[in-house]
């Protein structure tokens, strides 16, 4: 093809697009449910793998363990991300899911520590790396999949249904926590009961394997040219994403994956409540994030990124004051329903912003490590942070200011960025 043609010029059959974009979706799903299922049994796995006579020890080990797997997402990032521009984004996305099915099944099939000691929590960090490679791909070849199988105009539309189906995974996650640990109660989910949604990713795996074996490769792959010359200014298109990154990462691991633990142990609700409350505002964010990513085509992304970074930088410290002084489960859903309209602003119209920042041929490459990294290094050890902040200081206040810090960051990133919503892709 030739290399005057914009990649995203290439003719697109609306049909088709829809059915990449449905099952590429459904595949997200089903993976990063394998993926972040683990942090709603936090607390089970830790008395399973790192029994203790201090239960927060216990619980800092299973969040570092869950840290852990964000470890690897950089390495998993460079390796698939240069696969993926290699070899397709559809080929990169079947090998991401059948790794982390692989490392899912082995999480719910370990023996405890009472059975093979220490080898225990070693063999569960081992299945948290494989899982963490696998997940370190996934996210940016299934959002520069969606990103190209998109129409003019919407793509911003078409991309957001990557972080709304991550989302949604997080919501069968959350949504199973709360429905097992509500009809087993406390002492099966402990014993035995947490094993069980690791043991069904298995079949959520085969189901999204078959889903991407039989989509076509996106049509802005297929029409750029392989030989094309590195485009200058890549590296600090990466640095550009890391920082974007920041704020994305950190709200959506401390509202969303460390809220629970965090609202069980300080807003005077039951675990059974605090899932229940987690999967309620998970519900709205799956909603949101279509319509703001649709949005963002029509404005920008940069309105809707700046708002969110800001509301989080005003609004946190306040919420959590809020919940520290055990307002009940009905104002708790209210804070959780507004803070996930908040993150769901740059849900929405993160995805294509990201996407926009490279070219076709260095896209999965560059933008998938510079995202895995941020993760990395800010979103996957939030949980481990924000306990230790808490156990250090004695505040339950305390992890208010890391969130804050890092809307800061990725607003300052974010206000010297180029606005690419309506700009054709490289």
């Amino acid at each position: 093809m030739s290399a005057t043609i914009p990649a995203s010029a290439a003719p697109h059959d609306h049909g088709a697009a829809r059915r990449a974009v449905v099952a590429a979706a459904i595949g997200n799903v089903l993976e990063w449910y394998d993926f972040g299922v683990y942090v709603f049994f936090a607390g089970a796995i830790a008395k399973t793998f790192f029994p203790a006579n201090n239960p927060t020890v216990s619980l800092l080990a299973s969040f570092a363990v869950f840290g852990v797997g964000f470890l690897m997402r950089p390495l998993g990032g460079i390796i698939i991300g240069r696969y993926g521009d290699t070899h397709g984004r559809r080929a990169a996305l079947t090998l991401t899911i059948m790794t982390m099915a692989f490392g899912t099944v082995v999480v719910g099939l370990l023996p405890g520590f009472d059975s093979i000691g220490i080898a225990a929590p070693v063999l569960l960090v081992v299945a948290r790396l494989v899982q963490g490679f696998s997940a370190g791909g996934e996210w940016g070849g299934s959002t520069a999949f969606m990103a190209e199988w998109a129409p003019g105009g919407k793509r911003g539309w078409y991309a957001s249904f990557q972080q709304a189906s991550i989302t949604l995974s997080l919501v069968l996650a959350s949504g199973t926590g709360a429905l097992f640990t509500s009809v087993l109660g406390p002492s099966a989910i402990a014993a035995w009961g947490w094993r069980i949604p690791f043991l069904l990713g298995i079949v959520l795996a085969l189901v999204g394997r078959y889903l991407r074996r039989n989509v076509e490769e996106t049509p802005v792959y297929r029409a750029a040219d392989r030989n094309a010359p590195r485009e200058p200014g890549v590296f600090n298109a990466a640095a550009r994403a890391f920082g974007f990154t920041i704020h994305w990462t950190v709200a959506f691991y401390i509202l969303l994956a460390y809220m629970p633990s965090f609202t069980a142990a300080h807003a005077g609700v039951g675990g059974a409540a605090a899932l229940w409350s987690n999967t309620i505002g998970l519900i709205l964010m799956t909603v949101l994030i279509p319509i703001f990513g649709t949005l963002s085509d029509r404005i920008g992304r940069k309105p809707l990124l700046l708002l969110s970074c800001g509301f989080f930088a005003i609004l946190t410290l306040p919420a959590f004051m809020i919940i520290d002084s055990k307002p009940g489960l009905g104002v708790l859903i209210l804070i959780q329903l507004v803070f996930d309209a908040a993150i769901a602003l740059f849900s929405g119209a993160g995805p294509a912003a990201i996407v926009e920042m490279f070219p076709t041929m260095s896209r999965s490459s560059w933008m998938t490590p510079s995202y895995a990294l941020a993760v990395a290094i800010f979103g996957g050890f939030a949980p481990f942070i924000a306990t230790y902040l808490i156990h250090t200081t004695g505040s339950a206040l305390s992890p208010a200011w890391y969130v804050i810090g890092a809307a800061i960051v990725s607003f300052i990133v974010i206000w010297r960025m180029p606005e690419t919503a309506h700009h054709e892709l490289r």
